[in-house]
């Protein structure tokens, strides 16, 4: 049995996975930005995300870099304070991603479903390899 493939783009392709969030730090604090939208102190972060200093700020680098955070650096009681925030860029970007992602989740259902039938209807089961 065959699957239909239009031209263009294949159906599973995803294209809209954006390599950028899909690496777990960086979706991790984009999911944590997105949901703080006046941002967060770097350490809270940090502590959210269950990521060491250096790690986080390089990945926080590279969302800068993409237009998708906001790092600002300030004071508080005369001591240094780093408030992150997500643009409208990376809450764009996310919001994207995040329909993508429900897609494949929707697709994989459909996908598990169509295997229990199969297996119901033909009396068949996977072999055990």
């Amino acid at each position: 049995m065959k699957a239909k493939v239009s031209g263009g783009v294949g159906r599973f392709a995803y294209e809209g996975l954006d390599r950028v969030i899909h690496e777990r730090a960086r979706l991790s604090a984009l999911t944590c930005l997105i949901t703080n939208p006046k941002g967060l102190i770097f350490n809270d972060l940090k502590q959210l995300c269950s990521l060491t200093d250096g790690n986080l700020s390089r990945h926080l680098r590279v969302l800068e870099t993409e237009g998708m955070v906001q790092i600002v650096k300030g004071h508080d009681r005369n001591r240094p304070q780093t408030i992150c925030r997500i643009t409208s860029t990376g809450r764009k970007r996310y919001l994207d991603y995040l329909s993508t992602l429900e897609q494949v989740v929707k697709d994989a259902a459909k996908g598990t479903k169509a295997e229990s039938a199969f297996t119901l209807s033909s009396g068949l089961t996977p072999s055990q390899v």
